[in-house]
């Protein structure tokens, strides 16, 4: 998490340049970092040029504004870098480093490149040094976990600047420029207190107050707390507060002996909202996040919140909607605060409540884009008020703004371990949230890490069923994204998976797949197989729609196999599937497929007969895009007969059919047939 503390700005938002005017002090940091970036490198010195961004780093303890300054540090340099600031957070509240493939994704998306759902960090990593090799920016990279995070995002271009914020060195990266911290200057640190206090309470005992600058080493989020506790009580004055810190443990270090004072002084329901507040996903908490923690009323909870932020104690993110954030420094005390005064049976059950409330949340989220169900304008209705959203639109900015902390949610319920069910409850109702309003394709790096995780708890507790949904979803994506080999390899999982579950639809569903896989590999003959054995499970089940679908991927394999005799076979049962059916465009496709493969065959007046019978029951579908993708066809195969005259009558037919149709009507005949497996993502969900 950030350390902005030197920044008395408390309303800003983690990751945004200071505004002018609010930072106090590091004058000859800034210089020294600003000279940094203007000094020959290694490569220049020895002529050579410089292969790399030039890389500077910030180091000191969370808490001493060492985010503060990298921001500061951006914005005073920031015009020098025409395509602009991208920043990313390398480490979670807990400390726990983000993975490289995930910092790699946000920063190619804050450039505008949509990464393949899926790829591995090397993909990434080379995919955004591509994305900046000719652009000129500023990469601001905050709590550096360690030199291997850095770089595997460091830019290959030598215009780019990359300022990381650490703890400690990043040994491993070539002529890094250091800046380490230590405590502000003591004229820095009284303006500081200065902005909280008011000047009349420092000039009346200025002794009193450089002791307290001296007792809290003149640390920013130390100060930031001070100045925040004598700003709620005008009445005391600085010799109260320094006196207090001194009878406190010397143990510590100064914020945490600060933070404690703070803590104690909180009225008992807020001290334990503040700590339950350590659980918030992401360290990022809103008014419901904190409702359910604590148990209590969501504008209770949002009092809290308010007053919590008046204090230093939290940080209020600029967001269209009511969010908060928890300072990076202050996240392990909150965590320790909690281990200490709230028993483990407290915490799970807040965790539990805040998990249940989430979910419930996602389901209105998802019910109120479902206006034309009775069933789900029933149970939105069923809904407390607080939960319900008033518009589509409102509930689809909640779940961008949220998006972060939905995300983050899903991995710590998985981490967990004990809460199983609700975290496969919550998975499902986000899967579902982002397909209704974001799209599967579009929230699909999203939902291949969340499927990810469902395959977690699936093979954690033995649940073979759920475990063939996630792969099998997993497997979808491989295959969009060009990773067959991937695909195939968990589409035979799946089917392990599914006939250990005993589950028709699985199985069904991964013989088909694999015989896809099979199929974009060029494996013809093995597609031509596995379809075989998928088509007999759906006959065995009498599921007559997918077996005469099926039918017409096994024509296909054989087509591109070149077995002409085999695909015309299939094609024609695949017509005469969809005749009995019912489905006439379906059958009138198929017919076109077989006209097409009739004249591969060196069957020409065959496939004119064929064409003349698709059209007619194109006709008889009303699929009038249909009708004219089939007249083209036959315009095509009446050209090859030497009959141009009637193959231009048939063209004309087609383009005057066309120019009445709009555009997004029915496809032509050949992508139902051919098209790459491409069933909806289906979630995984406790209910089944």
């Amino acid at each position: 998490m950030t350390d902005q503390a030197v920044d008395t700005d408390g309303a800003q938002l983690s990751g945004h340049a200071a505004p002018e005017g609010h930072f106090l002090g590091r004058t000859r940091e800034l210089k020294e970092l600003r000279a940094d970036i203007e000094r020959a490198g290694l490569d220049t010195i020895s002529g050579r040029k410089a292969p790399r961004a030039r890389v500077l780093l910030i180091a000191g303890r969370p808490g001493s504004g060492r985010t503060a300054l990298a921001e500061e540090l951006v914005r005073q340099v920031a015009d020098r870098y025409r395509d602009g600031v991208l920043r990313a957070r390398l480490a979670e509240p807990d400390g726990t480093p983000v993975p490289v493939e995930r910092a790699a994704r946000e920063l190619l998306a804050a450039l505008g490149v949509t990464a393949p759902a899926g790829a591995g960090q090397d993909d990434l990593s080379a995919l955004l040094r591509e994305t900046l090799a000719q652009r000129r920016v500023l990469l601001l990279l905050d709590d550096a976990t360690g030199a291997e995070q850095v770089d595997a995002l460091l830019p290959d271009s030598p215009q780019c600047l990359l300022v990381a914020v650490s703890s400690g060195p990043l040994t491993g990266i070539a002529d890094v420029r250091p800046c380490t911290l230590g405590g502000l200057d003591t004229k820095s640190a009284l303006d500081l207190l200065t902005r909280y206090t008011g000047s009349v309470r420092i000039t009346v005992d200025p002794r009193s107050a450089e002791g307290l600058v001296e007792g809290l080493q003149g640390q920013p989020a130390a100060l930031t707390l001070a100045g925040c506790w004598l700003a709620a009580r005008p009445q005391a004055a600085v010799a109260d507060l320094a006196r207090q810190l001194h009878a406190e443990s010397d143990e510590g270090s100064p914020l945490s002996r600060m933070f404690g004072l703070a803590h104690a002084a909180l009225p008992a329901p807020a001290a334990r909202t503040l700590r339950l507040l350590s659980l918030a996903p992401a360290g990022l908490a809103d008014p419901h996040t904190a409702s359910a923690l604590a148990g209590c009323s969501v504008g209770a909870a949002r009092t809290t919140l308010d007053d919590l932020t008046a204090l230093g104690l939290l940080r209020a993110v600029d967001s269209p909607l009511p969010q908060y954030e928890i300072p990076g420094c202050l996240h392990p005390l909150l965590r320790a605060a909690a281990q200490t005064h709230d028993r483990p049976a407290e915490l799970q059950l807040a965790r539990a409540r805040m998990l249940e409330r989430t979910v419930r949340l996602l389901q209105s989220c998802r019910a109120i884009t479902e206006t034309d169900s009775p069933q789900a304008r029933e149970k939105l209705q069923g809904m407390p008020p607080a939960l319900r959203f008033p518009t589509p639109r409102a509930a689809a900015d909640w779940l961008s703004v949220r998006r972060p902390a939905l995300l983050a949610s899903a991995r710590l319920a998985v981490a967990d371990g004990e809460l199983d069910t609700l975290a496969r409850r919550l998975m499902s109702q986000l899967v579902r949230a982002m397909v209704a309003h974001v799209g599967t394709q579009a929230a699909a790096p999203d939902l291949y890490g969340v499927h990810q995780l469902v395959l977690d708890v699936a093979e954690r507790r033995g649940l073979p069923r759920e475990k063939a949904a996630a792969l099998l979803n997993l497997a979808d994506v491989d295959a969009r994204t060009g990773r067959t080999p991937e695909a195939l390899s968990r589409y035979r999982a799946a089917l392990d998976a599914g006939r250990e579950a005993n589950d028709p639809y699985a199985i069904g569903r991964a013989m088909e797949s694999v015989g896809g896989a099979h199929l974009e590999l060029g494996d013809f003959e093995r597609a031509a197989d596995w379809f075989g054995r998928a088509l007999a499970q759906r006959l065995a089940r009498d599921e007559r729609p997918d077996a005469a679908r099926l039918y017409g991927r096994i024509a296909t394999a054989h087509t591109y196999a070149g077995r002409y005799g085999e695909a015309q076979r299939a094609w024609r049962a695949a017509a005469a599937g969809h005749r009995k059916n019912g489905d006439v465009a379906a059958q009138a496709r198929a017919l076109s497929e077989l006209a097409r493969v009739q004249e591969y065959a060196g069957r020409p007046e065959e496939s004119l007969r064929t064409c003349q019978e698709a059209v007619e029951w194109a006709r008889r579908a009303e699929d009038t895009r249909l009708q004219a993708a089939v007249q083209l066809r036959l315009a095509d195969t009446l050209e090859r007969l030497g009959d141009p005259a009637a193959a231009r009558l048939h063209r004309g037919e087609a383009e005057r059919i066309l120019e009445e149709e709009p555009a997004d009507g029915a496809t032509g005949p050949e992508q139902p047939e051919h098209a790459a497996n491409t069933c909806e993502i289906r979630s995984a969900s406790a209910e089944g």
